[in-house]
């Protein structure tokens, strides 16, 4: 069982979507803004029952994605929603199998949520302060790099490794992944 598929709450009448941890925390205005741009165009769908597809998950991602930029969240939230949405799709395309038709098309979009989700972080430690989706500031840098690493981006993906590597706060345990990260980049540039 893949337990991200299940980290997204949608209400079934007004399609107030969100991620489990942010349902909740839904603010008066933000309330307004999903009853104004998100429920007069909301359909529910009928309940698809205990087990969620892939595609199911994706939906309700897709949902929440929108429900976040509609509600004007943080750069951080988004990016969040994007990184889990990328494994979702990567969910979808290992069950597809190279050999399906759709695997192409699924690796592309779980590419792109990645890029997404790179661009987010990437914005949201400028802007923001920790801990981020609740994480701290090693792990979203550790995040920052395998992104960069995943979607091109070896100069960032390299910057943050090397804050990593330097960091008087950083536990062993992620510093080992982060030189493995480090291996991996040069590895792949020979």
């Amino acid at each position: 069982v893949d337990i991200a598929k299940y980290d997204v709450i949608m209400c079934p009448k007004c399609g107030y979507t969100a991620l489990s941890r942010y349902f909740p925390t839904l603010l008066n205005v933000q309330a307004q803004r999903i009853k104004a741009k998100i429920s007069p165009a909301f359909k529910p769908k009928p309940d698809t029952g205990e087990i969620y597809s892939y595609d199911d998950a994706l939906e309700r991602y897709k949902m929440a994605l929108v429900n976040a930029i509609v509600k004007g969240t943080k750069a951080s939230e988004k990016a969040y929603i994007c990184l889990k949405s990328s494994w979702i799709a990567r969910g979808k395309a290992e069950e597809l199998g190279e050999s399906n038709p759709e695997y192409a098309r699924i690796k592309a979009m779980e590419l792109e949520y990645s890029k997404n989700a790179f661009e987010g972080f990437v914005a949201a430690i400028q802007n923001e302060n920790f801990p981020m989706c609740g994480m701290d500031e090693t792990t979203i840098n550790y995040l920052i790099a395998v992104l960069g690493q995943m979607t091109g981006h070896l100069d960032v993906s390299q910057k943050m490794i090397a804050l990593i590597l330097q960091s008087q706060t950083a536990n062993n345990r992620i510093k080992d992944l982060a030189r493995d990260l480090k291996d991996e980049i040069l590895n792949s540039k020979k």
